[in-house]
């Protein structure tokens, strides 16, 4: 059973038709305790950090994520929140990934960075089974998380940017794979089902 975190932060319901796309087991829930009855969490994530961050602290999530060794992957957003820091607000993070998220420079390139984009994976990374490398994801994203030594992915956007991190037991995908099709079902089915 995975559980999907529902914060008040995020587009739920595309999260949803693409786990019942492979026929996943999940539950939605902000209650640490069902939380806890599953072996895989799923952050989602779409607005600001700082809005986000408050939220989970209403529902005294914080410390329950970041302490958890369950499999959890953080979506769009909630990638972000894995990091120290957010430059939107100045906002402190979960402080699991060591690296600061970003804005991007609205000078040399279009913000935010919408659309589909190629990502670069490394070659052992289970996350990426039966996905050739360069295949484009969809992204929305005006913030980014700097590359660093836990980045298993990134794609160029007038800049080499982090899009997938793995430490220890947490996963955070810059890109939407609930948006992007054939692939993007297939990562979140290999999240779910091998790592």
């Amino acid at each position: 059973m995975t559980a999907i975190i529902d914060y008040g932060v995020g587009n739920i319901q595309s999260i949803i038709n693409a786990l019942n796309d492979f026929k996943a087991k999940y539950i939605v829930t902000n209650d640490k305790a069902e939380i806890n009855k599953c072996s895989k969490i799923i952050l989602p994530g779409v607005g600001e950090a700082y809005y986000a961050m408050q939220k989970l602290k209403e529902y005294d999530l914080i410390e329950y994520i970041r302490n958890t060794t369950k499999p959890l992957i953080g979506i769009c957003l909630g990638m972000q929140l894995l990091t120290l820091r957010s430059e939107e607000r100045d906002t402190n993070c979960l402080e699991i990934i060591p690296v600061e998220t970003k804005l991007f420079d609205k000078k040399k390139m279009i913000v935010p960075h919408m659309g589909w984009n190629n990502v670069n994976y490394k070659a052992d990374e289970i996350l990426f089974t039966g996905i050739p490398n360069g295949t484009s994801f969809y992204f929305a994203n005006s913030y980014y998380v700097e590359n660093n030594i836990y980045s298993i992915a990134d794609c160029d956007y007038n800049l080499q940017f982090c899009v997938t991190v793995k430490k220890d037991n947490f996963y955070g995908i810059q890109f939407h794979p609930e948006k992007s099709g054939k692939y993007g079902i297939q990562l979140l089915e290999n999240f779910i089902k091998i790592c």
